[in-house]
């Protein structure tokens, strides 16, 4: 399965709940943390949801 990366780039302070816990949920606890996830269309539709606060590394 491939993988991909993401990185968290905005803190997720002063955003709603649901979008703290994706965040929490895809292992990124601080600003600049890369963690590499499996690509299903679980972790895709969770990037898409906090799009503004991520960034997905080639």
């Amino acid at each position: 399965m491939t993988k991909i990366k993401i990185k968290l780039v905005k803190s997720p302070i002063g955003k709603p709940e649901t979008h703290k816990k994706t965040i929490e949920a895809l292992g990124l606890k601080k600003i600049g943390q890369v963690v590499e996830k499996n690509d299903t269309p679980q972790i895709r539709g969770m990037i898409h949801q906090v799009n503004y606060m991520v960034e997905v590394i080639d």
